[in-house]
């Protein structure tokens, strides 16, 4: 049983470089088995010329798009190879030597809002009598964020500057945001897309779904105050979005796949799945301050929740999502929205942590933190895990903030 979760039973799919052009990889515990270099090596032959054209590609929208069937015919190629690992030998790096990339070109990027406990957290802070919008147990709420602004794991986010207008200041001020927070999130990313006007019924929705990875919507709050109403968010939102690397596919994730929470009222049809499903995956967050990494402190975890929480399943937002005739491409993300549970420890960005900083936290070297200050790093780390099972891990979300 694979201890780094990037077992055999795992094999997600990521894009790296060592030196030479992009290509494709997927992790086998501390190896990357390169995609390219074993297509063009002929260890593929036994595969479709569509899907070995695909695996030399220095993207993975060209695999996502070829179908559940082809990605689950050269899943089944590449356990056998690494299973027997002396053919798969030659094509194996040390991880630790690659730097990874964006795992796709995403063209278009939607941030859901579908966990019951944040939405009710949240709007408690601002509506404590109808914390939840009379919509919210309809269908799942969402906005259109900023693709060109997606970033791979460890790279730096700059402090955003906009507009933000203290309580009582007549007038608004700019310059750098003063509530930087993070957001706990997990990203759908979509395979075979859908053509313009043509619905995907929600027991098909998965097929739709390449796999899933670790989300980051660093968030802005008081620029986000300020300019939310009445469009939504924008520029408190579109600064930076960091991603994971590795894409571990809904197969791997299988065994953990549980019943969804229920829901009350019964959705509509067109939402409603007697098949869907949520998964079981326990997700973290932990911060490291400039002073704790200089004096060796570890990392202090913020917040342990899980998925399965959500109150919208992934079928439910791509359902949603197309169900106006909207067409998702090979390569578009789709985000769960902040993940928080019911209890006070799993709570999934600062803003509800903190309660808008009125409660502030206390990190071990006696600093506090209202929302994120320059020099923190905020770490997000995935994973599914059971007794007689093999931990499936997604890997960790990085990144530190630069100054304005």
């Amino acid at each position: 049983m694979a201890v780094s979760g990037f077992g055999i039973e795992n094999l997600p799919y990521g894009v790296f470089r060592r030196g030479g052009p992009p290509s494709i990889g997927v992790a086998i515990e501390e190896s990357i088995f390169d995609l390219r270099r074993a297509a063009e090596g002929g260890l593929l032959a036994a595969l479709p010329p569509e899907t070995r054209e695909a695996c030399a590609m220095p993207r993975l929208n060209e695999l996502m798009s070829l179908g559940r069937r082809r990605w689950r015919e050269l899943r089944a190629q590449l356990t056998e190879l690494l299973a027997a690992r002396a053919p798969a030998e030659p094509f194996l790096l040390p991880r630790a030597d690659t730097t990874m990339l964006l795992p796709a070109d995403i063209g278009d990027y939607t941030d859901f809002y579908a966990s019951i406990h944040h939405a009710t957290n949240v709007g408690r802070l601002f509506r404590p009598d109808h914390p939840l919008l009379p919509n919210y147990r309809w269908m799942p709420i969402a906005y259109h964020g900023r693709a060109s602004s997606i970033v791979p794991s460890g790279t730096a986010v700059r402090r955003p500057r906009g507009q933000a207008k203290d309580a009582d200041a007549a007038a608004p001020r700019f310059g750098p945001s003063q509530a930087l927070d993070y957001e706990l999130e997990v990203g759908f990313l979509i395979g075979d897309g859908n053509p313009p006007g043509e619905p995907v019924p929600v027991d098909a929705a998965e097929d739709r779904i390449f796999g899933v990875c670790l989300v980051n919507d660093w968030s802005a709050r008081d620029i986000q105050a300020w300019e939310y109403q009445p469009l939504g968010p924008f520029l408190g939102k579109s600064f930076a979005t960091s991603i994971s690397p590795w894409v571990v596919t809904l197969d791997a994730l299988e065994p953990y796949r549980v019943a969804p929470a229920p829901l009350d009222p019964a959705p509509l049809p067109y939402l409603a799945s007697p098949a869907g499903r949520a998964i079981d995956l326990t997700l973290e967050v932990e911060l490291t301050s400039a002073r704790m990494r200089a004096t060796g402190i570890a990392p202090f975890r913020l917040s342990r929740g899980n998925l399965r929480d959500l109150y919208w399943t992934p079928a439910q937002m791509v359902a949603h999502h197309t169900s106006n005739g909207c067409n998702l491409r090979p390569g578009d993300l789709l985000a769960s929205g902040t993940v928080s549970g019911a209890a006070a420890d799993a709570r999934g960005c600062l803003l509800e942590i903190t309660r808008r900083g009125a409660e502030p936290l206390t990190l071990p070297t006696g600093e506090t933190r209202r929302f994120l200050e320059d020099g923190d790093e905020v770490i997000l780390r995935g994973w599914c895990e059971r007794e007689g099972l093999p931990r499936i891990a997604l890997g960790e979300c990085a990144g530190r903030i630069a100054r304005a």
